[in-house]
């Protein structure tokens, strides 16, 4: 497998400062309006416990409570909003099928025990009235749908208590997989009213029957801050060790292979980030990755508004990029996303006229290999005069033996006697295979080749093909590679060699059909370049070699080295004119 990396990419050297994590399923730190805008300065107000919740609050369990469900349809989404919190319990991606050949959509949140993948909102008051994801809102609605013609879509949602009133609102947009939410409350009380607002996504490890096999992804949680970039979590990490952190701007996401759900905040928003653990120990823990911001307060009779957004779909490229800074690098390119974004932007553009992504990734190997034709131009022509050596190789091998030393050393007489660099046919290829990795790690987490048909058999290039061809053919691909290069001396090397074939056949096979339709691409491309450089361009050069040097041979005094027509005639004529007459 081109490349390898850590269960965790993407970490930078610089650790988040960590402290201890709440114990129930909301932020407990302290609440206090903060004039200043100084994200945490939480000393002046009276602590808050997290389990204050209205009674009868679940504190664990893989079940959530539950109440009226409300339908929110849009050209993109599908999702359901529960009265109890106003939570996203469930978004079904409606662009994108579960299975190939499927109509099932992608569920990419669910409350589903065994499958939870939430996201979570409210607002926090210490001991003022303030609804949390646990309290229950009213609707007016059960379902709402996005008309045509009509772009957006609003949700509202409310709850009261005493002189407190708060409307929760959804704004679902067309051709978006942004959702805007908004917490606008109304103080009709005689004193002034603190609170503040927090967003979290809580989930449960994805089953292994559902994590792909042979190939890696990764399945965890993810933030995004201007001073430290993208940072990855492990699941277990938040359990080892919760993290509370103060930022400004960014957003928190917990991130699957292909899909994805963030919060996003203002750009210069000042948050705390925390993650937490629920149930640890038992069959189903729970994970929790959020942040909230700092209390504000809201005078007698007056009213203030929390906006947030939140993004649910897929690693699409022109969403991400659309929905926040930084949210683009939740796709999953490894350590070469250096090499591997502009190779996708070529990929998207081929794929932007022949409308096939199998025909686009022919394309671009192919472009690929015209970049680096000189390269490996050089590199055939090195294997080709090697080849030509075999013989005299085997003169040497018979006569040394197990001498390896002299072998060595008449090995390098006969390469400087030739002029041939032995390494001369490797140092091209190593250049070319950084872009191989990156193409490679491209087409492993590109969203875009998921369930994207090419022809005949092939109805989806992100999954094994299922009647094992394309590996089968680049497995003879790569037989007939090696036919055309020199052979080891080495009988073990020679036996390696010969296994390989067999060896990438039974790799490949577990492969998305994508990835092997790029190797074996590259292979056939290789041969047929290599077949044209050694008959023609190696072949072209040894006949002109051999007609100067008969061209030589039939000038007078050619065949005699060291002197030439020239030379021989001279001293001749000065031999006869000095001769007695």
């Amino acid at each position: 497998m081109p490349g390898s990396r850590p269960g965790s990419p993407r970490r930078s050297a610089a650790r988040p400062t960590r402290g201890d994590a709440p114990a129930g399923d909301v932020p407990d730190a302290p609440v206090a309006s903060q004039p200043s805008g100084a994200a945490g300065d939480d000393t002046a107000a009276p602590a808050y416990a997290p389990d204050s919740a209205p009674s009868g609050a679940p504190s664990g369990g893989p079940v959530l409570a539950s109440g009226e469900r409300i339908h929110v349809v849009t050209d993109l989404l599908d999702v359901t909003v529960d009265t109890r919190g106003g939570d996203l319990r469930r978004a079904l991606l409606r662009q994108y099928r579960a299975e190939s050949g499927s109509e099932r959509p992608v569920t990419l949140l669910s409350d589903e025990p065994g499958r939870l993948f939430v996201a979570q909102s409210g607002l926090q008051a210490g001991d003022a009235p303030a609804p949390s994801h646990h309290s229950t809102f009213s609707a007016e609605r059960s379902e709402y749908r996005l008309a045509e013609g009509q772009d957006t879509v609003e949700v509202p949602l409310t709850w009261s208590d005493g002189d407190i009133t708060v409307t929760k609102t959804y704004t679902f947009h067309r051709n978006s997989y942004v959702v805007d939410v908004a917490f606008t409350v109304a103080n009709a009380g005689g004193e002034p009213w603190t609170g503040r607002a927090y967003r979290q996504l809580q989930r449960e490890p994805v089953p292994d029957s559902e994590m792909p096999t042979l190939l890696p992804a990764f399945f965890g949680a993810a933030y995004y801050t201007p001073a430290d970039k993208y940072e990855t979590l492990d699941l277990e990490d938040i359990a080892e060790e919760p993290m509370r952190r103060e930022v400004e701007g960014g957003w928190s996401a917990m991130v699957e292979h292909y899909f994805l759900a963030a919060w996003i905040t203002g750009a210069e928003a000042r948050n705390t980030l925390y993650t937490k653990a629920l149930d640890e120990g038992s069959a189903a823990p729970r994970y929790i990755i959020g942040s909230y911001e700092p209390g504000r307060q809201v005078a007698a009779g007056g009213e203030t508004r929390f906006e947030t957004r939140i993004y649910l779909g897929p690693k699409e490229n022109d969403h991400l990029q659309g929905a926040a800074k930084g949210l683009e690098l939740t796709i999953d390119y490894g350590y070469m996303t250096f090499l591997s974004a502009p190779l996708f932007w070529v990929l998207d553009y081929i794929h932007s006229y022949v409308g096939n992504w199998g025909w686009a990734i022919i394309l671009l190997t192919l472009l690929i290999k015209l970049v680096f034709y000189k390269l490996s131009e050089t590199s055939y022509r090195s294997m080709a005069r090697m080849k030509k050596l075999q013989p005299k190789i085997q003169q040497l091998k018979e006569r040394y033996g197990d001498d390896r030393e002299k072998m060595g050393r008449a090995m390098m007489d006969l390469y400087k006697k030739e002029k041939i660099n032995p390494l001369g046919g490797c140092l091209p290829i190593l250049v070319q295979i950084p872009v191989f990795i990156a193409l490679y790690w491209m087409l492993l987490g590109s969203v875009e080749l998921r369930h994207a048909d090419f022809m005949l058999w092939i109805d989806d290039l992100s999954v094994r093909d299922p009647f094992y061809v394309l590996p089968v053919l680049m497995g003879a691909s790569m037989w007939a590679q090696q036919k055309l290069n020199p052979a080891p001396v080495d009988p073990i090397q020679q036996k390696v060699f010969m296994a390989l074939p067999f060896v990438f056949t039974v790799f490949f096979a577990f492969f998305p059909a994508g990835l092997v339709l790029y190797w074996l691409t590259n292979n056939v491309l290789s041969i047929a370049q290599q077949y044209y450089i050694t008959r023609h361009v190696v072949g072209e050069a040894g006949t002109r070699q051999r007609q100067e040097g008969q061209a030589r041979r039939r000038r007078p005094g050619g065949n005699r080295p060291g002197r030439g027509f020239g030379a021989g005639d001279r001293v001749r004529a000065q031999g006869r004119l000095r001769a007695p007459g």
